[in-house]
C-alpha cells in the first residue's frame, strides 16, 4: 500500500533513502555482522550519509525535525534486514530526541550537524529492569558533575559518541537525573565484550563509570526530573520503535520463509513445499499476526499524535505486543521451514535468535504486563 505510514513528503523521501541503504548496504552485511558479532560501522556510516541520523533532530539545529512516525517507518525497514543495526538506530533516536529537547545548542548541533551517534545508558546492575530508578550517584563539583555507576548491556557501548546517561539526582529531590556523557570521557570502561545469542552486532555491553567528570551544563532537563524525561520522551520513542523493530523482523522472517516454501521442491513429484496445506495454514497465521501488529502500531502512532486518552496505554502495550507477537511468528517460521530453518543460508534462524531479545530488554514483558494491568485497573503505574 503506497504511503501506508501516512508520512509527509519529506519523511517519504527519507524512507526511500533508508530503503536504498537497507537494500544496498545493510542487507549484504547482515550475515557477517551476526556471524562475527561485529558492530556495523559501515551501516551507520551509510545511514549518516543518507541524513538519517538527524531525522528526529530539530531543523534549527540542522536536523530534519521529523517525529516518531517517520522514525518508526525507517526502523521497520532496517529491521527487515539487520535487527542489530535497527536497534542501534532506534536507541540513537531515543537519545537524539532527548538531547534535542533538553541539550545545549552545542550538543544539539553535535548530533544534528555533526552526525554524532548517541545511545541510552539507563540500565544498571543495581536496579536491573527498573530503569527509572538508577542507583549510580552524581556529585556536584564546582561547574562539573562527577558520575559513578555500573551500567549493564548498553547498546553501542564504546562505539557511539554520546551516552544519554541516568543517575541519582546531584542535589535535588527525585528519582533520577539525565546527562549527556561523551564516550571518551575519562573514567569510562567496558569490562566485558558482549557475546550473546542474538542481536550480536549491536555492541551491547556493560559500562563502568569511575569518577567520570562532565560539565554540569550537560544536564538534560532538570536535576531530579529524570523520570519526567524518561516518560515524556524516552518511553514513547523506545516502546513504539521497539514494536516497529519487532514488526520489521517478522516481515524479514516472513519473506525468507515464503522464499523457502515457494522455491524448495520435492524431487519425487516436483511439487513445492507450499503445496502442503499445513504449510499454507502456518504462513497464513504468520501473515495475520503480522498484519494485526501493523494495525496496532499505526493506531498507537495515531493515538500519540492526536493526544488521545489511551495514548500512554498504547505506549505501554507497544513493546510487549511486538515482542510477544514476534515470538509467535518466528516460532512459526522455524516450524514451516523445518530442518532447513537451522541453516544459515535460509536466513530464518538469525531472525529467530534476534527476536528473543525484546522480551528480556528492559522494561521486560512481565513488567510491562504489570504496568498495563495497573493502568487498566486505574492504579498508579509506577507507584
Amino acid at each position: 500500500m503506497p504511503n501506508a505510514w501516512k508520512l509527509n513528503g519529506e519523511a517519504e523521501a527519507l524512507l526511500a533513502r533508508a530503503d536504498q541503504v537497507a537494500e544496498k548496504t545493510i542487507a549484504p552485511a547482515a550475515p557477517a555482522v551476526d556471524r562475527e558479532a561485529r558492530f556495523p560501522a559501515g551501516n551507520i556510516d551509510a545511514l549518516r550519509s543518507a541524513g538519517l541520523l538527524k531525522l528526529v533532530s530539530g531543523k534549527d539545529a540542522g536536523g530534519h525535525g521529523l517525529g516518531l512516525r517517520a522514525a518508526v517507518s525507517v526502523a521497520e525497514r532496517i529491521a527487515r534486514e539487520c535487527p542489530s543495526t535497527a536497534m542501534i538506530w532506534i536507541m540513537h533516536n531515543c537519545a537524539a530526541a532527548t538531547i534535542d529537547k533538553h541539550g545545549t545548542p552545542e550538543l544539539r548541533k553535535a548530533v544534528a550537524e555533526g552526525g554524532k551517534l548517541a545511545t541510552l545508558a539507563f540500565s544498571e546492575s543495581g536496579s536491573r529492569s527498573h530503569f527509572w530508578i538508577p542507583v549510580g550517584p552524581a556529585e556536584k563539583s564546582g561547574t562539573n558533575v562527577k558520575l559513578n555507576a555500573a551500567k549493564q548491556l548498553i547498546t553501542s557501548a564504546g562505539a557511539c559518541d554520546l551516552y544519554v546517561w541516568s543517575s541519582k539526582p546531584a542535589a535535588a529531590q527525585g528519582l533520577s537525573s539525565i546527562w549527556a556523557v561523551p564516550v571518551n570521557a575519562a573514567g569510562l570502561s567496558i569490562p566485558a565484550k558482549y557475546e550473546g545469542m542474538g542481536l550480536r552486532g549491536n555492541a551491547s555491553a556493560p559500562i563502568t563509570a569511575k569518577d567520570v567528570t562532565i560539565p554540569a551544563s550537560n544536564l538534560l532537563g532538570e536535576d531530579g526530573k529524570g523520570f519526567d524525561v524518561m516518560m515524556g520522551i524516552v518511553m514513547p520513542f523506545f516502546s513504539i520503535q521497539n514494536c516497529a523493530v519487532s514488526l520489521g523482523m517478522m516481515e524479514g522472517a516472513f519473506a525468507r520463509t515464503i522464499a523457502h516454501v515457494n522455491g524448495s521442491k520435492f524431487s519425487y513429484d516436483g511439487a513445492a513445499i507450499n503445496s502442503l496445506p499445513q504449510v499454507r495454514g502456518h504462513v497464513a497465521k504468520m501473515r495475520v499476526k503480522i498484519d494485526l501488529l501493523r494495525g496496532f502500531l499505526l493506531d498507537a502512532l495515531d493515538a500519540l499524535e492526536a493526544g488521545r486518552a489511551d495514548a500512554m496505554l498504547r505506549v505501554l502495550e507497544a513493546k510487549v505486543a511486538g515482542a510477544e507477537t514476534s515470538l509467535e511468528v518466528h516460532d512459526l517460521a522455524m516450524r514451516v521451514c523445518g530442518g532447513a530453518a537451522y541453516r544459515k543460508d535460509v536466513g530464518v534462524e538469525r531472525f529467530f535468535r534476534d527476536s528473543r531479545a525484546a522480551t528480556v530488554m528492559a522494561p521486560v514483558s512481565d513488567a510491562l504486563y504489570e504496568f498495563i494491568g495497573k493502568a487498566v485497573c486505574g492504579l498508579p503505574v509506577f507507584g
